[in-house]
């Protein structure tokens, strides 16, 4: 794969984006302990991007009538594009959190190369369509990435001694978008009461369930939440499979409980005004 990442350049500034879904893989924050220690100088999750690509939907959906199917995820959308194209236009033309994240990130940081770190081979491919991504390494490779530098991601560690920015995220914004990962993610967290009904949004996650709905649709959804993994992105097939998917998805609720109580500097909030004017928008 082109945009892959072999190695550091000890000469180049790298940020790690991390996907939502790496608590199912990794301990936190011992995941960003070892991602400094690799060499990285920025690390951050996708929470703000999520909530950007939100705001579009929640706007999109108000005024739209028809079926409409979410495209965050890259496996959903190539199987519509290659198997169902009778589906483009109601694919949401907006880009998915990794690329509003990588987006703002070059804004921010612009002489940094943005590394994508990704549950699934499929963000490779859309990757390529963006510059504002520049490699994308799956968690696997992560792992095999710091075997070769000695570094345990896995290893417990005494944080007493360890200065807090080493083992914090460089955040743009700590948010309930941290259970994007889990089906059902997206829709639980864009505010859509009252724009779209619950009787009129269908959450499906699998390839099979996706592909059964698509064949024979129920007319009444608008709005169609689907995932290409079963579970969302924690049944990506370049997590461990050492866990079960409840496991995975037990770790990802404790996560989201333990953020709420972190405290977070004033100076990460309010970047709205920061994502002002990035290009959001899609087309299929």
């Amino acid at each position: 794969m082109e945009k892959e990442l072999k190695f550091l350049d000890k000469k180049v500034k790298y940020l790690a984006m991390l996907a939502p879904s790496f608590v199912a893989e990794f301990s936190y924050p011992e995941i960003i302990l070892a991602l400094r220690k690799a060499g990285f100088d920025k690390i951050v999750e996708l929470t703000f991007g999520a909530k950007l690509v939100n705001r579009k939907y929640h706007e999109f959906l108000k005024s739209y009538k028809k079926l409409v199917i979410s495209s965050v995820c890259p496996g959903i959308v190539q199987t519509i594009l290659n198997k169902y194209p009778q589906y483009r236009e109601n694919l949401m033309p907006f880009v998915s959190p990794m690329i509003a994240t990588a987006k703002l990130c070059k804004k921010i940081y612009p002489r940094h190369k943005i590394v994508f770190i990704s549950p699934c081979n499929m963000k490779k491919i859309e990757a390529l369509e963006y510059k504002e991504v520049d490699y994308v390494i799956d968690y696997q490779q992560l792992r095999k990435f710091f075997k070769k530098l000695k570094i345990n991601p896995d290893k417990k560690t005494d944080l007493k001694n360890i200065t807090s920015k080493a083992v914090c995220f460089d955040k743009f914004y700590n948010d309930y978008t941290k259970i994007y990962p889990l089906a059902g993610g997206l829709s639980k967290t864009a505010h859509l009461k009252g724009i779209v009904g619950a009787n009129n949004t269908e959450i499906i996650d699998g390839l099979i369930r996706v592909e059964e709905f698509l064949k024979n649709p129920d007319k009444k959804i608008k709005f169609l939440d689907a995932n290409f993994c079963v579970a969302g992105c924690i049944g990506g097939p370049c997590l461990s499979h050492k866990l079960s998917l409840e496991e995975k998805k037990k770790r990802v609720i404790d996560y989201v409980k333990k953020a709420k109580r972190e405290k977070i500097p004033t100076s990460d909030l309010g970047l709205l005004k920061k994502a002002k004017n990035l290009k959001l928008s899609k087309k299929y």
